[in-house]
């Protein structure tokens, strides 16, 4: 099983530019989150600074009693074998095949045989639907398949946290939803802690469990995925309802007269109500996620402590779960 990631009054800057502080949050373990924000937020920073790839100036991040900010570097550097990273781009070696790509963390952190490493490599390519083209080069392929053997390249590890840097950049609509399936597969498959770092609003409405967003140097919220599916918040709203009228502007944020101006404006028109479409499920023939129960039950307990449209979302979508008890009632005076 995945591991739980607590973040801890989290503040990162290069210079006298604050990127974002004091950030706060859990990734529960086995779960699968995505964090949101415009372009620019720090987002890309963030995964980096989980990892101790980069320092904060303050806060902690805690994976097994280790703190990825202030740990002994020794400890920093066997924690974060832990870890699973798809970058952006695939991060490939050109001049590599597509198995020599993948098997390089194989050959550079471990001592295994060069035929136990080439079990691995293809189990991991076949995960990734890739068998066929582990000879090929790089630049031999689409753009898509690149992704996809960058994700086999941070399986091979066996990682119990994995970290995804806009896995859909450069793809188009059906290879993102390709991607996103094979996501909830493999999550389904190894039952790894995830966090997606991404500003597509398809991977956000149907693959995670938790969601947060970034926005103006702060953490806007995290939570289970109806908080912010559901949420009015004025720069969530604008930004999962692709809106111009919003704190979000095209290079900085909007000053006060802008946005009074939209506020104005906008009190003639009725926000459109927004609907929570269901999240992905593993494709046939794999188990179920365990993720699913363990969530379950730690929302259950947090129920009465969120807003009005989260808990119906939640009720709704434990009604369509056949079979299973529903969700308590909100208590007396809890605002439902």
């Amino acid at each position: 099983m995945g591991i739980e990631v607590v973040v801890e009054g989290l503040t990162k800057s290069f210079g006298e530019q604050s990127i974002w502080q004091d950030v706060t949050l859990t990734l529960p373990a086995g779960e699968v989150s995505v964090m949101l924000g415009p372009s620019g937020t720090g987002k890309t920073v963030f995964l980096k600074s989980l990892i101790g790839l980069l320092k904060p100036e303050k806060g902690r991040v805690l994976i097994n009693g280790v703190d990825m900010v202030n740990s002994p570097e020794r400890d920093i550097y066997e924690t974060r074998k832990l870890f699973g990273l798809m970058f952006q781009d695939g991060a490939l070696f050109g001049s590599m095949s597509l198995f020599d790509n993948i098997a390089f963390p194989l050959r550079e952190h471990t001592r295994k045989k060069e035929s136990e490493i080439r079990r691995i490599v293809m189990e991991r390519i076949e995960v990734v639907g890739l068998l066929g083209a582990e000879g090929k080069l790089p630049g031999e392929i689409s753009g898509g398949m690149r992704k996809r053997a960058g994700l086999a390249r941070a399986l091979v590890l066996d990682p119990q946290i994995i970290l995804c840097d806009e896995p859909d950049s450069g793809l188009d609509p059906v290879r993102t939803a390709y991607l996103s399936q094979l996501l909830i597969d493999l999550n389904a498959q190894i039952d790894a802690t995830m966090l997606i770092v991404t500003h597509n609003l398809d991977i956000a409405a149907t693959v995670p469990d938790n969601m947060g967003m970034l926005f103006r140097r702060e953490l806007v919220t995290f939570g289970p995925r109806e908080v912010l599916l559901t949420s009015e918040e004025p720069v969530v709203a604008q930004f999962l309802d692709g809106r111009r009228e919003g704190p979000i502007g095209m290079s900085e944020e909007k000053d006060a007269a802008t946005l009074a101006a939209e506020a104005g404006a906008a009190g003639t028109t009725p926000s459109r109500p927004r609907r929570i479409v269901p999240q992905l499920e593993p494709s046939p023939g794999l188990p179920p996620r365990r993720a699913v129960a363990r969530r379950r039950e730690r929302v259950m307990s947090m129920i009465d402590q969120l807003p009005p449209a989260a808990r119906s979302a939640l009720r709704e979508a434990d009604a369509r779960n056949a079979g299973a008890p529903t969700l308590p009632m909100p208590a007396a005076g809890s605002g439902a």
